[in-house]
Formats: structure tokens, C-alpha cells, sequence
């Protein structure tokens, strides 16, 4: 099998839904194995940016918020996109940890990259760990009603083993920084 090529003979690409943040491509062709088949991919134009802010006591900062897909109220570390092309995800991390928490950061470390939904999307994420962290007034915006609370990061990553955090970007970030240690991290 040649992992450089991709197995599917593509006949026809249709765009079927378009807004400022995704689209929605309707593909026709050949599957792997031959027979006609169809494939659709949510493509987004956004790179998501995650951020886990952590004080010199590995207290981290979780955002709260209703999600409207999911129906539900979600603990996540904070997050937002940067559009492709038009911002770096360092300077979305910087402006999404400002707005939704109210934090400025002096430390900052790219941690991971992880892909969200591969089997249905072309959504990729980055995660930063900031440290450094001076608290100024927080700037959500208009479409966002959030709750931000400090708690010590075992509690975090107690919660996600919990399933108490289930969003993929907080999931990855706070398993990550878990395995980093907290010895390197408190020396920084």
C-alpha cells in the first residue's frame, strides 16, 4: 500500500453548504475497493487554537459554555480559530486567552497539533501552554456567554478522565501537559 497516494478516484466535487467558517464538499468516485461510492468533508477555515494557562501554583484556566451542536454546557481550556492565512495561531492564542479570560501571557510554548475529526473533517488544532500570566480584563465576544474558573490542574485532568471534559482540543492538551510533568513545568 503506498501511504503517499490516496485510494480514491474522485469523479465529481460539489460544494453543498458555505458560510465564514466551514464548507461542506459533496465528493462522487471510486472507493478503495472499486465501486462507486460518495464522501463528504466539512472543510473549515480556521485553524483551532487552544490554549492551557497555567499559574506558578499548576492552577490552570477552564472556560465554560453552552454548545450549540452538542446541546450541552462544555469545560474546555480556551479556544478559538485563526484564519488561515490572515493571523498566526501564536497571535490567535494570545487574543483568545485575552478575550475569553482575561489573561496576558509571557511564556509561551507550542505543545501539540492534533487533528479533530479526520474521518469527516480537514479541522486541525494547535495547543499552546502559556505561562507568565498577568490577569486584565476579559473581552468575549458578543456570541460567546462563558463562565471562567482557576482550578488546580489535577482537578482538570481528574475531570477529563471523568468525562467531564470531553472536547477533543482539552482533552489532548491537558493529557499532554500531563505527561510533561509538573518538575519541568515549574522550573520554567
Amino acid at each position: 500500500m503506498d501511504t503517499t497516494k490516496n485510494p480514491w478516484t474522485i469523479h465529481s466535487r460539489d460544494l453543498r453548504y458555505d458560510n465564514n467558517w466551514i464548507s461542506v464538499w459533496h465528493h462522487e468516485g471510486l472507493n478503495p475497493a472499486g465501486s462507486a461510492g460518495i464522501y463528504g468533508v466539512v472543510h473549515f477555515k480556521n485553524l483551532a487554537v487552544g490554549v492551557v494557562a497555567l499559574d506558578d501554583d499548576m492552577n490552570i484556566y477552564l472556560v465554560g459554555q453552552y454548545r450549540f451542536p452538542l446541546k450541552r454546557f462544555s469545560w474546555e481550556i480556551p479556544e478559538g480559530g485563526a484564519p488561515l492565512g490572515l493571523e498566526t495561531a501564536l497571535d490567535t492564542a494570545r487574543r483568545e486567552l485575552l478575550e475569553e479570560t482575561g489573561l496576558v501571557a509571557s511564556q509561551w510554548e507550542e505543545i501539540t497539533r492534533i487533528a479533530l475529526s479526520n474521518s469527516v473533517s480537514d479541522e486541525e488544532g494547535v495547543v499552546f501552554l502559556a505561562r507568565g500570566l498577568e490577569q486584565r480584563v476579559a473581552e468575549p465576544e458578543e456570541t460567546e456567554q462563558l463562565i471562567v474558573k482557576k482550578v488546580p490542574f489535577e482537578e482538570a485532568y481528574r475531570m477529563v478522565n471523568n468525562f467531564e471534559i470531553t472536547d477533543s482540543l482539552s482533552v489532548a492538551a491537558i493529557q499532554k501537559v500531563k505527561l510533561m510533568g509538573y518538575e519541568g513545568l515549574l522550573n520554567k
